[in-house]
């Protein structure tokens, strides 16, 4: 009987070992997330695991409070807004913005499941002329508003060779939208996961001839975890 007991305790005390191990192994909580505070709300970033290189130079800019004080110095509506750049913090209104950043560039991530979606974050780059190898700005970042394609608008980019589309990258396409002709070409290391209409307001933003926002856009940004 306390042979039959023990065995029941101990069996019971592996299930519980087994279950706790199980929860730890599906926990998000080592996800890193950064919110970007603006006078217009707040979004919460979520960074992809899957770009590693640029997951943890964005943690160390920030760290360092590098973005402090910055501006989204360029912005189109649907297409994208656009930030990054020191040289933007007191700049003097009309002033032509976008060369500045921390002195060097990351190789690229490219992930095929990571897309261009609404939402995204993705890294801001030189052109293919100067840069054919795609490296990345080492701090200035643009987050993706795109807009909704039709599936025949897909269609053409696919036969100009400027994207290719599975089920699920088309559905996203043509349901949440996005800017499906910078996939492959540009690195995307994280989304949005709250504040999305944060971004809409800011892509609103009246814009002068060089796509600065009239007013400024003032931002900073924090680690959530």
């Amino acid at each position: 009987m306390k042979t039959y007991a023990k065995s029941l305790i101990v069996s019971l005390m592996m299930i519980l070992f087994f279950s706790s191990h199980s929860c730890k192994s599906q926990d998000t909580t080592s996800e890193r997330l950064i919110k970007i505070e603006t006078l217009h709300g707040t979004m919460v970033i979520k960074l992809y695991d899957e770009t590693p290189g640029h997951r943890d130079n964005m943690i160390k800019l920030i760290e360092e409070d590098f973005f402090d004080g910055q501006l989204f110095h360029r912005v189109i509506k649907d297409f994208m807004v656009q930030g990054g750049d020191p040289h933007s913090v007191g700049a003097e209104k009309g002033q032509r913005l976008g060369n500045g950043g921390p002195g060097y560039t990351l190789p690229a991530e490219f992930k095929n499941n990571l897309i261009h979606k609404k939402g995204a974050l993705a890294a801001a780059r030189q052109g293919d002329q100067v840069n054919p190898q795609k490296e990345s700005s080492g701090s200035q970042f643009y987050l993706v508003q795109g807009k909704v394609y039709t599936p025949a608008e897909l269609q053409i980019f696919t036969q100009q060779g400027k994207a290719t589309f599975t089920a699920e990258t088309s559905e996203i396409y043509t349901t949440v939208g996005g800017t499906p002709h910078l996939d492959g070409s540009y690195t995307v290391f994280g989304e949005i996961v709250e504040g999305i209409e944060v971004l809409d307001i800011i892509a609103g933003t009246p814009t002068d001839s060089y796509n600065r926002p009239m007013e400024d856009v003032v931002y900073s940004i924090s680690i959530v975890r």
